[in-house]
């Protein structure tokens, strides 16, 4: 009865659902485009092989973590078809720079049975595989009906999400029934899935994705031609990665003192959202701050103070940019973001306190100092990069320790692949 009137209301809001991806639109133009496939409609999009799997992750940080894993599936079975599906044209973006034509590449439709049939008939996988969390009840059901296994890869489950599912236990328990496997990134979110009714026989915990990152040779070779051609090989960089509403103010202030320290200092800004470039760029106007847009793939002068991160798909190649690295997303109550990309080339990372997103991995990184976590001042963040700064030794400890815990922590891309293995091959 309640999957009837999550239907029902699903198919009544429709019309504000366009409406609120025509305002999106007016920012972030993307939004406006290949609409049809959110309703399952592909119009002359070429027809992906049957039999293949499809790999769902949402928006960038579920591309991010799954990239690893469609890399190592891959390689191990070359002539599996792969689709990957997103929801936000930023993960779109993510998906085409990381793998260009090697998968097929579509949005997953809205969660209306009719779509999702259309879907599977063109798609027609053997495998539906969910990265971290995106329970849709219909989704779920037509992949029962249809004896696609559903799985939950890198599983996560908020403490926020875990509560309002608790509310509904029992359609909960039904809902999760339909669930194949699920593979949790952590002991927290697998005892969560556990306590709503998801049997303990069908659910591992793997470890977290994210930890198994790698900087290739051919990375790094582009970050050396990439310094080279903005001109700031010779220069100390900072990078501001994944930045909300509310910190760039404080950001930009930090650097301005900064620069009274260090005069050559170089902040690379990169903004979480596109959709805000144009905000964040009127106000590096509004302070009269030098600024370069990475788009332009101008050099930056002697007078340049900022490089601004306008672009899509570069996040890794801006943090092997810099020397030190804020993660944004945490001086505001939003959550924070992924500290392992800087961390994956050996920086010190500094943090907000509000990184309730990442609760396992901030703790490890606690533990062993390899984060330095400060307020929401502008003074707390002057003061961590001044430090920094100031005592390489000590950004070479910190940096050191954070990568070890990253190093410990690898093997979730292994286990994944291990119990992944009886479905791919069959």
């Amino acid at each position: 009865m309640l999957r009837f009137f999550y239907t029902l209301l699903s198919y009544l809001i429709q019309p504000l659902l366009l409406l609120m991806m025509y305002k999106r639109s007016l920012k972030q133009p993307s939004y406006g485009k290949r609409l049809p496939e959110r309703y399952g409609f592909y119009g002359e999009n070429p027809q992906p092989q049957p039999n293949g799997i499809v790999i769902h992750a949402a928006s960038v940080g579920e591309v991010i973590a799954a990239t690893p894993l469609v890399r190592a599936i891959q390689a191990k079975y070359p002539t599996l078809p792969i689709t990957l599906t997103t929801v936000t044209p930023t993960g779109s973006d993510r998906v085409k720079a990381a793998f260009g034509e090697k998968v097929s590449h579509f949005y997953l439709p809205y969660d209306l049975p009719a779509s999702i049939r259309r879907f599977l008939q063109f798609v027609q996988p053997k495998l539906f595989i969910v990265i971290e969390t995106e329970l849709w009840p219909n989704l779920i059901r037509q992949m029962n009906l249809n004896r696609i296994p559903f799985v939950i890869a890198n599983a996560r489950l908020s403490p926020r999400s875990a509560k309002r599912y608790s509310w509904i236990h029992s359609h909960v328990k039904n809902m999760l029934s339909e669930i194949r496997l699920i593979l949790a990134q952590d002991h927290i979110s697998a005892d969560r899935y556990i306590s709503l009714g998801f049997p303990p026989e069908r659910l591992i915990n793997t470890g977290n994705l994210k930890f198994d990152l790698e900087i290739s040779q051919a990375q790094r070779e582009q970050i050396k031609l990439t310094a080279a051609a903005l001109n700031i090989q010779h220069r100390a960089v900072w990078v501001a990665g994944s930045t909300h509403e509310g910190e760039e103010k404080i950001i930009l202030d930090a650097h301005q003192q900064l620069l009274e320290i260090y005069p050559d200092l170089v902040l690379i800004l990169v903004p979480r959202h596109p959709e805000r470039f144009n905000e964040v760029e009127t106000l590096l106007k509004k302070m009269a701050i030098p600024y370069v847009k990475r788009s332009t793939r101008e050099a930056l002068n002697e007078e340049t103070q900022v490089l601004f991160g306008d672009t899509m798909g570069e996040m890794m190649l801006l943090y092997g940019l810099a020397q030190i690295a804020f993660v944004g997303g945490s001086l505001v109550h939003h959550g924070g973001h992924n500290p392992l990309e800087p961390i994956a080339f050996e920086l010190p990372v500094i943090s907000g306190v509000h990184t309730f997103n990442f609760p396992e991995i901030f703790a490890k990184l606690r533990h062993v100092n390899g984060v330095l976590e400060i307020g929401s001042e502008v003074k707390n963040l002057v003061d961590a990069v001044a430090f920094l700064l100031a005592h390489p030794e000590l950004q070479q400890k910190m940096s050191q320790a954070g990568f070890a815990v990253l190093r410990e922590n690898q093997g979730a891309l292994r286990r994944h692949l291990d119990l992944l293995s009886p479905y791919l091959e069959k």
